[in-house]
């Protein structure tokens, strides 16, 4: 079991040009993407979370069900969704800005237990960053780090989020310790500043970077990098690329039976190479088309995990 813990909110997509283009709500949330990524690899997946009782909350649900992933660890509330509208720029890039005051998903409270069978937890995104539920979240990435699960972290940055930089910089450096596998993109490298050198050095198994078309690069404890170039692809826009790259890495370790410390280190060349072509490849479906929606199994044959 892989559990995906953090937020499940709504993107409104612009379904034209300018700033009063019509919105599509659609499903989204990193971890949420992230989640359904796996479901649809075939990871058996849970979702630690709290969502709405409102419709959206509803829908978010039901999509977490249908892909076949646990949602028994869902606490849920009364307060509305959050919703983030994306900008699709011209080169399919998103960026968003966030309605957040009063929503469901930031009153989030650590649950007694992990599920059964949990190998790895999954963090990032928005819910590492909006109190009160980040502290939460915080815990509970401790919590499983020392009881010998395994951790990954892509903290997917939404400066706009986030009021103090240099604070959650400090905050970023703190949870090192406790994450196997850092993901994060080359942008969100910059802005946390350090290098994988330097986040390897306190903690993490692993760094991945991405650098969206150009492919990703693993750095590991043992000063060895591989990388991996992007695939090709008509790009209709990026939303969700990171989060299905973030549940391709976990759906491959799992299949390699690497999800611990000694697991990564064993990977060698071979396997980091296949892990990264196959992440590279499964961003890429997601990128030919529009909103978050990560390939299933079948849709990356025959060059599986």
């Amino acid at each position: 079991m892989i559990v995906v813990a953090g937020e499940a909110l709504i993107d409104l997509v612009p379904q034209g040009a300018g700033a009063l283009a019509a919105l599509t709500p659609a499903l989204g949330g990193g971890p949420f993407n992230t989640a359904v990524a796996l479901g649809r690899l075939g990871s058996p997946t849970a979702f630690c979370s709290r969502v709405s009782r409102d419709a959206f909350g509803e829908a978010l649900l039901e999509r977490l069900r249908v892909t076949g992933v646990d949602v028994a660890s869902v606490q849920r509330g009364d307060e509305p969704t959050t919703l983030a509208v994306a900008t699709v720029g011209a080169d399919g890039s998103a960026a968003y800005s966030f309605y957040v005051e009063g929503t469901a998903d930031r009153l989030f409270t650590g649950p007694e237990a992990l599920p059964a069978g949990t190998r790895a937890v999954s963090f990032g995104t928005c819910s590492l960053v909006l109190e009160p539920g980040a502290s939460a979240y915080e815990a509970l990435m401790r919590e499983a780090s020392a009881g010998g699960v395994f951790t990954a972290l892509d903290p997917n940055i939404r400066a706009g989020l986030i009021p103090d930089a240099d604070a959650y910089r400090a905050r970023f450096r703190s949870w090192l310790p406790s994450v196997s596998l850092l993901k994060l993109s080359a942008e969100d490298a910059e802005w946390l500043g350090g290098s994988p050198r330097e986040w390897l050095a306190a903690g993490p198994s692993a760094v991945v970077v991405t650098r969206g078309g150009d492919g990703l690069t693993a750095y590991t404890r043992d000063g060895a990098e591989y990388t991996a170039p992007g695939e090709r692809v008509a790009v209709v826009d990026t939303i969700g690329a990171g989060d299905t790259v973030n549940a391709a890495l976990l759906h491959g370790l799992a299949e390699r039976d690497a999800l611990s410390e000694e697991g990564v280190a064993a990977l060698g060349a071979e396997g980091w190479e296949s892990l990264l072509r196959f992440a590279a490849r499964a961003a890429a479906v997601t990128c030919s088309r529009a909103g978050a929606e990560p390939p299933y199994a079948h849709e990356l044959e025959p060059r599986t995990a």
